[in-house]
């Protein structure tokens, strides 16, 4: 299996600055995103450095010849990495006053063969897109989502009730850290979107599955989300990442 990397990130139309930071690496097969948050600058401290952290481990270990066989390995790298960025972050806090505070969201995926390595924390997420039917493979760690599993209030109203960005879980927060490695299988024309919340706070997934569903290139379908995004109101940074599963050479989309 080939993977074909696309990336896009956009300040939307409220905000000056923007706190959502990515990498990707075509060669080692990763793919990181953050969403900090702060005052100040420090919300872009977090996530260019959760997002840089994590990179500088992985590249380490997956552009070694002898590549990480064992699925055990490759989970304990992945808890291992976003692990060391939370002590980081709270190290850099502790040591600078407008810091304070700071912490921010990531979900990471690496692309083995056929599967796909899945972690994160908060609210950044992940799709896959198989077959033109849409699923999200992330659970948001939040205070609605908790509702939601309690059954207290619906998916349905928990998309547009208050506080829905209120996180139980991110990075900069605790120095320990809950951590869940997911092992998904990866089918050829598999389509994966990972996002900030800029971009799930303004377009339902109907929308979603419906723009990554169109016949172009990455890139357009990339700027298609993020265009509709700001066009419904654009309140929050966004930043998607698409990552194709596709039988020929890899490359990125265009």
């Amino acid at each position: 299996m080939n993977y074909a990397y696309c990336a896009q990130t956009d300040p939307g139309l409220i905000r000056s600055n923007n706190e959502d930071f990515f990498l990707f690496d075509e060669n080692a097969g990763f793919a990181v995103l953050a969403d900090g948050m702060g005052g100040y600058s420090a919300g872009e401290v977090a996530s260019s450095m959760a997002a840089t952290s994590i990179a500088k481990a992985l590249t380490l270990y997956l552009s070694r010849s002898v590549p990480l066989n064992h699925a055990d390995d490759l989970c304990h790298l992945l808890a291992r990495s976003v692990d060391k960025a939370n002590q980081e972050i709270l190290q850099a806090a502790a040591g600078n006053p407008s810091y304070k505070n700071m912490g921010t969201t990531v979900v990471l995926g690496v692309f083995q063969g056929d599967r796909l390595f899945l972690t994160h924390v908060g609210d950044s997420r992940c799709y896959r897109l198989r077959g033109g039917v849409l699923a999200q493979i992330t659970k948001d760690h939040s205070m609605l989502q908790e509702q939601v599993d309690a059954g207290l209030i619906t998916r349905a109203h928990a998309a547009n009730a208050p506080g829905r960005n209120l996180l139980t879980r991110a990075l900069g927060v605790e120095s320990r850290l809950p951590l869940e490695v997911k092992i998904h299988p990866v089918e050829a024309g598999d389509l994966y979107l990972m996002c900030s919340d800029g971009l799930t706070d303004m377009v339902d997934d109907a929308n979603i599955a419906s723009l990554m569903s169109e016949n172009t290139g990455l890139a357009q379908r990339a700027t298609a989300l993020i265009h509709r995004a700001n066009a419904k109101g654009g309140r929050d940074n966004v930043t998607v990442m698409l990552i194709h599963a596709v039988d020929g050479p890899g490359s990125q989309g265009g």
